[in-house]
């Protein structure tokens, strides 16, 4: 892979759209596709059944919100993001701080969640919310 050490990817952690109409894409994706989810409170749904991906999750726009913010809503200066991508990097701590160098804006930065995730996040071009994280539960082997 190309890129500065500090900033590789080790795996991707998951990816999903972020929701904004619950009942629409629960029709979507567990009734039409037959994708099958654990619900966590604040409606996020997810599973690590489906192949290819680490975790496939519906993450509510109000829980993304709260995740970056603190908020329940979206700030309206930032325009919101239509799904979530997070990869898995060597060093968090590092690639945080050379993405920042290199001008994109953190929304979060070394936030520990409390399932033992740390993740920085920030919006790409296309509108995607990326995260970099390190998630020892994902790191069987490396």
């Amino acid at each position: 892979m190309h890129g500065i050490e500090t900033t590789r990817v080790l795996f991707i952690v998951g990816f999903g759209p972020i929701v904004r109409d619950m009942p629409a894409s629960r029709a979507l994706y567990r009734d039409a596709l037959g994708i099958g989810f654990k619900e966590e409170q604040g409606g996020y749904l997810h599973t690590e059944s489906v192949p290819g991906a680490k975790t496939f999750a519906l993450w509510p726009l109000s829980e993304a919100a709260h995740s970056c913010f603190g908020a329940d809503a979206w700030p309206a200066e930032i325009p919101a993001p239509q799904a979530w991508l997070e990869f898995d990097v060597a060093d968090i701590q590092a690639a945080t701080a050379e993405l920042e160098s290199r001008g994109y804006r953190m929304l979060v930065k070394n936030q520990k969640e409390p399932w033992g995730q740390t993740v920085s996040r920030f919006i790409t071009p296309e509108g995607l919310l990326v995260g970099i994280t390190f998630t020892p539960s994902m790191r069987g082997s490396l």
